[in-house]
């Protein structure tokens, strides 16, 4: 069985947090949205996207990090509600912090010394528990402080989405018929997840809070937990991911502001593509029952494109749900060979379909995007895989040049490289700001500046002022 209250088991200090969140007034919930298409496209199917007189949200208390004690009915002061159809997402996500990732932070797989431990998954399973707690309390800690979320708001961004996996909800029985069990994982992140989002609340940054990983994988990817097959629609676990997603949304629906039920379903697979439909639905009305609809549900395209949810949980069967939408150029061969132009002209194109999607279907985010143009992050393909751009991949493939000078450390890139970073950047800012909005991946990276929002900052190649440009109508 789950550890009840795992983070009990946490060696810093913890000290009993009261958070009990004032809920959104009902007033704040009664406004009717209007999107930045309809004067031009006409019937919306999405109004109203925020709720309506009877919308509750529960954000029950629960111990945190390096907090102090408080009786206090509110612990920060509840931010304006976000106007989703109105006012623009501008945002970047928190990559790699509730959720590892070998490529952004290579050190910590590194020092394992064991190249078998490739993902979250293995990292519980291949070391000492002991051990492998600390070294995720001291990154949960240090990856993302409170200062990011200074940064972040000095720079002009109104959203952050964050990472969770299912194994650090501390689900109990109470709340599901099925396995609580999340071994080997090694749970403790919820009081850092409740943290942050005080922070956020505290700097006025909305949340989309993004399901990344899920029982049995939803994709294979190192980035959902367990790398290797996708067996998310087997067994129990697509109906234990749903009572997760009721959790989630009962526990902290008042303190995030948009819950993501699942990031990324190979809706590829046969299999998940069978499921994927009714699990957008049950975890949509999931999410209903505990949260009524002042907390927005967000599903995404499942690697199917946007086409294939035309008419999906539009209003009035549905509201308050958002598409996220994911835009790498980088995946694939025909890709990587495209030249910087036609990489600017491809996002172009993206601009078009999303701006026609939204415009009668549901409000859309694009919700990951990167400045690379390569795939030469080190284990951005796996912890010990190489690059499809210089050949280390596999062997007997197309070779498309040396990675130096593309990935790393800025002072390596050269001014040319990184004037197409700031026109690249420009050119998929106008993809979200056709539509909904946006947000960046990633806000840091160890060893990868061209994926770093705060090293773009620092490098020039994105502006302090989000809504500034050097290359207007580059979309035109």
């Amino acid at each position: 069985m789950f550890p009840s209250w795992s983070f009990l088991r946490l060696r810093l200090p913890l000290l009993i947090l009261v958070t009990v969140f004032a809920l959104r007034a009902r007033a704040e919930q009664q406004c009717r949205l209007v999107p930045k298409q309809q004067l031009q496209l006409g019937t919306n199917p999405q109004v109203p996207l925020s709720g309506g007189s009877n919308d509750t949200a529960s954000s029950r208390g629960a111990p945190a990090p390096s907090q102090t004690s408080s009786t206090s009915t509110s612990a920060t002061p509840s931010p304006t509600p976000f106007n989703y159809g109105k006012d623009t997402v501008r945002g970047v996500n928190l990559g790699g912090w509730f959720v590892l990732e070998p490529w952004i932070t290579p050190s910590i797989f590194e020092n394992t010394n064991n190249s078998d431990i490739v993902d979250e998954y293995t990292f519980g399973q291949m070391l000492d528990p002991d051990y492998a707690l600390d070294v995720l309390q001291n990154h949960w800690e240090t990856w993302i402080t409170e200062d990011d979320f200074i940064a972040i708001k000095a720079a002009g961004l109104n959203h952050v989405r964050m990472q969770i996996g299912y194994w650090s909800v501390p689900i109990t029985s109470e709340y599901t018929n099925y396995t609580t069990s999340v071994s080997p994982y090694v749970p403790g992140a919820w009081p850092y997840l409740l943290r942050a989002l005080n922070w956020a609340r505290t700097h006025s940054i909305h949340v989309i809070l993004d399901l990344h990983g899920a029982p049995g994988s939803q994709n294979g990817f190192d980035n959902s937990g367990r790398r290797g097959s996708a067996n998310w629609a087997q067994g129990s676990n697509v109906n234990r991911t749903i009572d997760i997603i009721r959790f989630i949304a009962d526990q902290i629906g008042g303190m995030i502001d948009v819950l993501e039920v699942l990031n990324e379903p190979a809706g590829f697979q046969s299999d998940i593509a069978k499921v994927i439909g009714d699990y957008w639905q049950d975890a949509y009305n999931a999410v209903r029952q505990v949260a009524g609809t002042s907390l927005k549900v967000m599903i995404g395209d499942a690697f199917l494109g946007v086409g294939d949810w035309d008419g999906f949980l539009t209003y009035p069967s549905a509201q308050g749900v958002l598409m996220d939408y994911h835009e790498y150029q980088i995946f694939n061969y025909n890709q990587l060979a495209m030249s910087q132009d036609e990489h600017i002209a491809s996002s172009c194109q993206v601009l078009n379909t999303l701006k026609a999607y939204a415009s009668s279907n549901l409000y859309t985010v694009s919700g990951e995007w990167s400045n690379a143009i390569t795939d030469c992050a080190k284990w951005l393909n796996g912890r010990g895989v190489g690059a499809r751009w210089d050949g280390t991949w596999q062997p007997g493939q197309q070779v498309f040049g040396s990675c130096d000078g593309y990935t790393g450390d800025m002072s390596t890139f050269s001014d040319d490289y990184k004037k197409f970073l700031r026109m690249y950047w420009e050119s998929q800012v106008a993809i979200g700001e056709a539509v909904q909005g946006w947000t960046f991946w990633t806000w840091k990276a160890e060893n990868a500046d061209e994926w770093s929002y705060q090293k773009g900052l620092e490098g020039g190649w994105i502006p302090q002022d989000p809504t500034n440009r050097m290359y207007p109508g580059i979309c035109s």
